[in-house]
């Protein structure tokens, strides 16, 4: 199916307006951090050209190869070119990005959170131009409608990197990560909490029946999942958890006792250093 067929099911009334479909690649900036902090829309109203000359966008985030994901479309309500490069917000979290002279109005339009970062669509080869006008001859292929909840796929226990609201978002959401649940669940291990705050790191394991996802079901739970040191930055922050990134040292099987285990994760302890200089207590 093309993307105009699943914009249209959501705001049948756009398609007499120009429409231009926008995708936002930039490797300077973390794209995901800007949405998931609110500053994105932000990034998106300034433009060194009058790119967005039209009466709506489409916006998408690029992802891998000419993959790109949905974010929102868009009301373009004006720009401003005054010439002046005025100065982000208080808080933006890129304040040296530079200060392009085209600022637009840009307004979310409503009707589209069936598909917002949900749906992913195949850019193709023009992968240099960011911006296209969303006619027949242009239309794209939708490859994917992802289930609410869904993270990303698991590509083995090597890549798991997972910021604190992936992993809640994973246990929270079984049915769309269903793979990451049959993996993380089948393997006892060491794993390791990186504070991106700090870059202090907490080294732990896991064992039993439900492996590595019963014990990080904790954590999606109660945010320090039983750690002394960690209750302790918990206190001073509260907020502090969503710095937290999750990933595993080594693999192991549930076949082997906690005692076993204990001690292979007593030996990363020492190797790393993370009773002397990180967050284990012991």
């Amino acid at each position: 199916m093309k993307l105009s067929h699943f914009l249209k099911l959501c705001r049948q009334d756009l398609w007499a307006k120009k429409v231009k479909m926008v995708r936002h690649v930039d490797q300077r900036w973390d794209l995901d951090l800007l949405l998931r902090t609110g500053h994105f829309d932000e990034y998106q109203t300034r433009q060194g050209t009058e790119v967005f000359n039209c009466d709506y966008i489409v916006s998408f985030v690029a992802e891998a190869g000419s993959r790109c994901r949905l974010i929102d479309v868009y009301e373009v309500r004006g720009v401003t070119t005054d010439g002046k490069e005025t100065p982000y917000s208080a808080g933006f979290l890129y304040p040296e990005m530079g200060r392009p002279t085209y600022r637009y109005d840009l307004a979310r339009v409503e009707g589209f959170d069936a598909l917002r970062d949900r749906l992913v669509i195949d850019w193709g080869a023009s992968a240099r131009s960011w911006h296209q006008w969303l006619i027949d001859k242009a239309d794209k292929d939708v490859i994917e409608l992802r289930p609410r909840g869904f993270v990303r796929e698991f590509s083995g226990f090597d890549d798991v990197h997972l910021r604190f609201d992936e992993l809640k978002q994973i246990v929270d959401h079984r049915d769309a990560n269903r793979l990451w649940h049959t993996m993380l669940g089948g393997v006892a291990g060491v794993y390791l909490i990186v504070d991106s705050t700090d870059g202090q790191q907490y080294i732990g394991s896991a064992y039993g029946e439900d492996g590595i996802l019963g014990r990080w079901k904790g954590y999606a739970t109660t945010k320090h999942g039983g750690s002394k040191r960690l209750k302790e930055l918990l206190a001073l922050d509260p907020q502090r958890f969503a710095a937290f990134w999750f990933s595993i040292l080594r693999t192991l099987s549930r076949s082997l006792t906690a005692k076993e285990v204990i001690a292979i994760e007593g030996h990363l302890k020492k190797k790393l250093g993370t009773r002397a200089h990180g967050l284990n207590e012991n």
